[in-house]
């Protein structure tokens, strides 16, 4: 099939060139979302596999001792109230966030766990281990006007490891967050705040110190197309009160947003912060987002529950809006791409996918510092005692 927009005799000319004077193109992936249109490709539902709590000083421990449970107010028709600005700053721990954690919590997870999973490491060289929030970058790219990625991949052992990095205009962004910005960064915590406990059947404490340090992370297998995957994410709470209580069925998404006053707004909502929502809540296999809606002044005046798989209904008629079909299919169309790019077995072999809006995704090809990302604890336990890696799957494979 021709590239698009090449004339015909154009092409002819170049295919009766010499082999050897041909330039090897550099490999790049297409965005448009027009190319990837086509019907919704297999996603196994997400199973999960374990999972790992960070504490307020950010230390791993392989257990849920940070899952909190889901303790909305009584519905009672009036307004929560929540007042959001509560505790700001003063009762506000912030993560470090000039630490590169990189993949390394998921790692540990995966080197004490190694041993148990399904398959065995033949499974787990045939996969890619990444974070959720990776994928969901991946998922909502064909759509995104604004803000562009990197994300590094390494082979080893067979297995593709995907980790984000931050580009340069991102790390301004982050260093100049205006003041505003960082309180709407705490509304959305403190929001949690008053919707979890932590204990089933206990009441939310929205009294206590708001610290980003804690976390709960769900770790997941599935599949997305024949890309078996490997990934951990945050979860915000569990339901003790769903229909399932097995995770991720009983997982809630909680997010705030501003209240909505006229159809224009409801429709950039949908088309915008359903579509990150949706991405989010879909690969992880979360039922529901709870979202509530804040005044100008911080205070929640509304909660609307979202069912996950009810959010493309609020586009479908939107010629604007966006189609889970292509973003599903440009992911595993980059997971191709990726694992046809990354070829040699090497932990300190490094190559780069960027993305900016309007372009396609592009590749380079790094060695060690400071693109490695593979830690050296992780790549000498697994060396240890494990056989020797398979052969990497060739493109035809």
């Amino acid at each position: 099939m021709e590239p698009r927009g090449t004339k015909r005799g154009a092409a002819k000319i170049r295919v009766a060139e010499p082999c050897n004077k041909l330039p090897r193109p550099a490999p790049s992936l297409p965005t448009d979302p027009a190319l990837y249109s086509g019907p919704f490709p297999f996603y196994r539902r997400p199973s999960e596999l374990g999972c790992f709590s960070l504490d307020t000083q950010r230390q791993y421990h392989g257990d849920a001792r940070a899952l909190r449970y889901y303790s909305p107010p009584p519905t009672n028709g009036q307004s929560p109230n929540f007042d959001l600005r509560d505790g700001y700053p003063d009762r506000y721990q912030t993560r470090d966030e000039e630490v590169q954690e990189r993949l390394d919590h998921l790692l540990r997870w995966l080197l004490e766990h190694r041993g148990q999973l399904e398959g065995g490491p033949s499974w787990l060289a045939g996969a890619t281990v990444t974070w959720r929030g990776h994928l969901t970058k991946l998922l909502t790219t064909p759509y995104e006007r604004q803000e562009g990625w990197q994300l590094a991949a390494s082979r080893f052992q067979g297995t593709l490891y995907l980790s984000e990095v931050e580009t340069p205009a991102a790390r301004v962004q982050r260093l100049n967050r205006p003041p505003l910005l960082r309180e709407l960064m705490y509304m959305g915590y403190k929001f949690e705040q008053y919707m979890c406990a932590d204990k089933p059947g206990g009441s939310p404490d929205p009294s206590g110190e708001v610290n980003t340090n804690v976390a709960f992370c769900s770790v997941l297998r599935s599949r997305l197309g024949n890309h078996p995957l490997l990934f951990s994410g945050e979860v915000d709470c569990t339901d003790p009160q769903a229909p399932s209580t097995q995770p991720p069925a009983c997982y809630v998404e909680l997010k705030t947003s501003k209240e909505m006053h006229s159809p224009g707004q409801w429709k950039s909502f949908y088309r915008h912060k359903l579509l990150k929502w949706w991405a989010q809540s879909f690969l992880l296999g979360v039922p529901n987002v709870v979202a509530g809606f804040r005044t100008p002044e911080g205070f929640i005046c509304s909660l609307k529950t979202f069912p996950t798989m009810e959010m493309f209904e609020h586009v479908r008629n939107d010629r604007d809006g966006w189609n889970p079909s292509v973003c599903m299919n440009f992911c595993a169309a980059f997971l191709s791409f990726a694992q046809n790019t990354v070829v040699q077995d090497d932990p300190r072999l490094v190559y780069l996918f960027s993305w900016e809006p309007g372009g396609p995704v592009t590749v380079s090809e790094h060695r060690d510092a400071p693109h490695a990302f593979l830690p050296t604890w992780y790549v000498e336990a697994m060396t240890q005692d494990l056989p020797p890696p398979p052969k990497t799957p060739s493109p035809k494979d």
